[in-house]
């Protein structure tokens, strides 16, 4: 736990990141505000998923963390859901090519192989394509220790109640083990997770039996650093879960029957060569992508399971190139190849790959402009040609100045575009439409970052607004049945504030907080809080202990369920809630065994994340870190 004593010595503004060039500077001279969640900040939440972690980040709403493990997750940015934010795993974008919206599912990656994200909030498809409409989230998995061969093993079990269940048995179990080192020219890191959870129904209410999930995860790493300026990296990864799942209907579970089971397992491996020269540095992401979803659900009708697979198939390569012109100015040159396909089988029809296919090439450019005075200046632009819809231009400027005054202050604005192509199953399924049209955003943004008080106190706030067309929704005509996705006409329209502020009260107890504010129009308007704040106050009175006290607080939200008397749609509030959690921490032995317990919703509020789903009471959880 020595590791956390420095944390408030960090000069944030100094802190390197890559998410707005691709390249590592440091981000007072980037022209965004990123959110950085380090390895010292994961260790501070111990026991908590990824999805939970992400949550508490300021303009982030998952919904889902909260309920059980098998139940989908809903990402909010801005006001865009799952197909408007891009997630990125080691620099390689990450969708499932078979689903709806093309979006990744988080529920695959467990928060143990993560050792660094950062969130890049705004239109960014400049950068990084179709999908970052409202954000990037930035994820880096584990890399090798610097020692030759280092071990680490972990295990914790806790409980998995809602909040009318007060037996505390232990239905939550992970573990995993990894090893890793750097053996002179090569680096290595080889690592297992699992995670088995029972106890817990998906569907809210009484007499609905529990749901189980199971995550086994399989990643390995290797490098090579041929010379000073040559380096190549490899990876593979396998990934599976299980779960039992329910359906609500009428606001009810309906469909409650431990018949109903999904298994998704995910192969992922490729390369990734980084070449520096004197006046710059090549970098060639490659990676491939299967995912292969399958469903067994009782046919209610015929008393018969029913059986549908969804498979799908992504290659990536994405080669850019920097260049320095000067000290302050350098030029990011870059070009991306894209594959997907997918094929489906169903009790109602069956999708081949053959004709369920697309290709997107894209070239892109930046330029970045770091003078002495203070001034800084992000500008880029990028052509995207799409197999199915043509082209589609993309760009942004973002300024940005650091004031040379006592305190570090910078101020920001950027405007930018994106797209959000339609997915392989919006354009070729049974409900496909091949005439529809990328979604496009506009995104404008002004704020600023700051550190005050001899740098223990860090500020930043930023305000935006963002503007949507070419929405893609699914029509449905009830006279002739007739169902199939469409662009909607005209546009729609989100605005906030997100502010976050760090206070190092002592050298040894810090005050973190962030608070949100997110208005949309109504036909954007589900499940999204208006307002919404998150804080901790960590405490850490020796070396080796660490204490940590976490708040939420959630405004009411729209939520909408399926009216079996009217069969139409009705939208219903959601109320406020508020959530307390806490973890302590104990370092047995220095840099080698660290135990935890956690206690999340300490209080036991009853709450609603979604209509008709459960949602986790007060529960415990207790585990250990070995470092060998």
């Amino acid at each position: 736990m020595a590791q956390e004593q420095d944390s408030v010595k960090v000069n944030p503004l100094k802190e390197v990141v890559i998410s707005d060039t691709k390249f590592a500077q440091s981000k007072e001279k980037s022209g965004k505000v990123i959110e950085v969640i380090s390895a010292k900040d994961l260790e501070k939440k111990s026991g908590q998923s990824l999805a939970t972690v992400l949550s508490q980040i300021a303009g982030i709403e998952i919904n889902g963390n909260q309920s059980a493990n098998g139940k989908n997750l809903g990402y909010y940015i801005r006001g865009g859901k799952n197909r408007q934010v891009l997630i990125l795993i080691d620099g390689i974008p990450m969708t499932d090519a078979s689903g709806i919206s093309f979006e990744f599912d988080l529920r695959l990656l467990p928060i143990e192989q993560v050792e660094k994200i950062e969130i890049m909030k705004g239109a960014a498809s400049t950068l990084y394509g179709t999908g970052a409409a409202t954000g990037v989230i930035n994820i880096t998995l584990k890399k090798s220790a610097k020692k030759e061969i280092q071990g680490n093993a972990y295990v914790n079990i806790g409980s998995n109640n809602t909040s009318d269940n007060h037996h505390y048995n232990g239905h939550d179990f992970n573990q995993g083990l990894s090893v890793s080192g750097d053996v002179k020219k090569v680096n290595y890191f080889a690592g297992f997770n699992s995670t088995e959870t029972k106890g817990m129904s998906q569907i809210a209410g009484e007499n609905y039996e529990p749901d189980s999930f199971s995550r086994q995860n399989l990643l390995g790493k290797v490098g090579f650093k041929a010379t000073n300026k040559f380096s190549l990296d490899f990876f593979g990864g396998y990934d599976k879960i299980k779960n039992d799942y329910d359906m609500t209907f009428d606001n009810t579970g309906f469909d409650d029957t431990d018949e109903n089971v999904t298994t998704s397992e995910q192969i992922r491996f490729g390369f990734s060569p980084k070449y520096k020269y004197k006046k710059g540095e090549f970098v060639l992401n490659s990676g491939f992508t299967k995912i292969t979803r399958d469903y067994n659900e009782l046919n209610t009708f015929s008393n018969t399971t029913d059986n549908s697979v969804y498979s799908s198939r992504s290659i990536v390569l994405d080669g850019f190139n920097r260049y320095n012109f000067s000290k302050q100015l350098f030029f990011v040159l870059g070009a991306n190849y894209q594959f997907d396909d997918m094929k489906s089988k169903t009790p109602f029809s069956t999708i081949s790959n053959e004709s369920t296919k697309f290709n997107i090439i894209d070239g892109y450019t930046t330029l970045v402009y770091n003078s002495d005075s203070g001034f800084n200046l992000n500008a880029g632009a990028r052509l995207n040609n799409h197999s199915a819809y043509g082209n589609n231009f993309v760009y942004n400027i973002n300024p940005s100045y650091n004031f040379k005054t006592s305190f570090p202050l910078k101020v920001l604005a950027s405007y930018s575009t994106a797209f959000v192509t339609p997915s392989l199953y919006q354009l070729y399924s049974e409900y496909g439409n091949a005439n529809l049209t990328p979604e496009k955003n506009a995104t404008v943004e002004a704020g600023f970052e700051t550190e005050l008080v001899n740098k223990k106190v860090r500020l930043n706030a930023v305000a935006f607004f963002r503007n949507q067309t070419n929405a893609i929704d699914f029509y449905f005509n009830s006279s002739t049945f007739q169902a199939y996705y469409v662009n909607i006409n005209g546009e729609t329209k989100a605005k906030g504030v997100e502010a976050s502020l760090n206070i190092a009260i002592t050298s040894k107890l810090q005050l973190n907080g962030n608070y949100t504010f997110t208005q949309v129009d109504k036909a954007l308007d589900r499940l999204i809080p208006k307002h919404k704040t998150n804080a901790a106050l960590n405490f850490q009175p020796t070396s080796r202990t660490f204490l940590s006290v976490d708040y939420q607080y959630f405004d009411a939200r729209y939520d909408a369920f399926f009216d079996g008397n009217t069969f139409g749609i009705v939208t219903t509030k959601l109320g406020s809630y508020q959530l307390v959690n806490a973890l302590i921490k104990y370092e047995l032995i220095k840099s080698g065994l660290t135990i935890f317990g956690a206690a999340a919703n300490i209080f036991n509020k009853e709450f609603v994340e979604t209509v008709g789903y459960s949602t986790r009471g007060r529960n415990f959880k207790l585990g250990l870190n070995i470092v060998l």
